[in-house]
This record gives structure tokens, sequence and C-alpha cells, in this order.
């Protein structure tokens, strides 16, 4: 089978949009369940549905892939299931090292949906002396020192980094200049990589504040149709609105 540094996705060079590429997954997803259903057929609307997604964006995103479906029929599944499976790069097998095995890493380790996905996590590590030979999901901690030897010996080109924020640059540049090309950091920290480098960030506290946001709108708009101003949520402030400051007024808002 081959490994992840003898081969990547064609995406790119087929001029495949980053927004359509990172639908793929939520296709993909979908396909595979009704998949497991013994569903045939599928059309445009009902997998549109499933992925979250609308119709029209859905055939676009398709037309990529030179996929257009049958008229009356809708898309095969499995074939979609194959061919997008392809266009991800996951009919090969992916190696993949998890550096900072604490409580998250630990979990990421223990995920069983890598390997049905296309990817094997061929190494732990973690700068702790003391996890060193110790199990994690049947794999044995290995220390930090090793990262570059584990990296070369592996043909490990994806690295997922879940150290603490202040640790996660300097991991970052070692599994860089090991080879590998794609990072994606569970670390609360921005990274810096070099072109050709390819960084996904996870963080889940920026999702929850997302969601707050909203749920702070939808919170507003009810006591809006309530009526009165009684009912009325505080007011909220925006970027126009100011607060005092060590120096004087000052934007209760900054920009990022």
């Amino acid at each position: 089978m081959a490994t992840g540094r003898t081969h990547r996705p064609a995406t790119r060079s087929r001029g495949i949009p980053e927004a359509t590429v990172a639908r793929l997954p939520l296709y993909l997803r979908a396909l595979t369940a009704l998949s497991e259903r013994s569903v045939p057929t599928v059309s445009s609307e009902e997998l549109a549905a499933a992925a979250g997604v609308n119709s029209a964006k859905l055939r676009k995103d398709f037309s990529y892939l030179g996929s257009y479906g049958t008229r009356g029929v809708g898309y095969d599944v499995e074939y979609l299931v194959y061919q997008i499976s392809r266009e991800l790069g996951l009919t090969q097998d992916w190696p993949v090292v998890i550096v900072g095995i604490g409580n998250l890493g630990a979990a990421l380790a223990n995920y069983g949906g890598f390997a049905s996905r296309g990817f094997r996590v061929a190494a732990l590590i973690d700068a702790d002396p003391a996890m060193a030979g110790t199990p994690v999901a049947g794999i044995a901690v290995q220390h930090a020192d090793e990262l570059e030897k584990i990296v070369s010996d592996n043909g490990v080109s994806i690295g997922v980094i879940s150290t603490p924020a202040g640790a996660a640059q300097q991991v970052c540049d070692r599994l860089v200049a090991a080879g590998v090309t794609s990072i994606l950091n569970f670390a609360p920290t921005v990274l810096s990589v070099p072109d050709g480098v390819d960084v996904r960030k996870v963080d889940l506290s920026i999702e929850l504040q997302i969601l707050a946001f909203h749920e702070q709108r939808k919170a507003g708009e009810e006591a809006e149709a309530g009526g009165g101003a009684d009912q009325a949520a505080p007011p909220v402030r925006t970027a126009a609105s100011s607060r005092k400051g060590p120096d004087g007024d000052m934007p209760a808002v900054m920009p990022a």
C-alpha cells in the first residue's frame, strides 16, 4: 500500500476551490452513511440535505470532479464514495504522528475513526520522559528527542500537534524540518510555516465563542419579537461604542 510520502492529492493541480475541498468530507460522510444502508442512488437534493448544503452548491462542487449524475436517476452512491475518496487521497495509507500526549492527545490517539478513513497513527510523541514507553491506544509513546527519526522511518507527511501553546511552534518547526508538509493544529496558537506546508487549526473555544454570538443574537431577536421596551435585552456593545481605558476612551471591541 502506498504511503503519504509517495503521492499527494491532485485537487490543486485540477483547480478545485478550497471551499469545495472543505465540503468534500461532508459529502463523503453522507454518502458513506447511505452506502452502509445499501442505498444505490441518491438525488442531489437528498444528498445536499444530508450534507447540510444547498443542492445548487452540491452540483457545482461535483462539476469540478467531472461527475454530473444521471438525470432522473441521481448519483451512484458507491461510485461517488470512491471518486471523492480518491480525490481526497483516502484510497491509500496516510501515516500520522501525534505530538503532545496529554488529555487531548490521548483522546485523539483513542479515536477510532482514523483507520476507517485512511489514516494510520504511526507514532505518539511527548516531551515528558516519564511518558516514554507508556502505552496509549495500544501504541507506546516515544520521546520527542526521536521525532525526526520517527518521521523519517515512517514516511510521515501529516503531523498532529496537541501540545500546550508555548511548545507548538517549536514542534511545528521540527516537524517541517523533518519533512512533514501538512499539520493539524489543536494548540491554541497560530503557527508560522513556510510555503508548501498546509496547516488546519482546530480551536474549540473559538467555535464556542461563535455559538455564543449566535445565541446572544437570537435572544435579542426573541426579546424584540416579544414587543415592548420592558422586554428588550440589554444593549450589546459594538465596535462603534467605547469605554474608558487608562489612556482615555478606547474601542470596546478592538480589531483582530
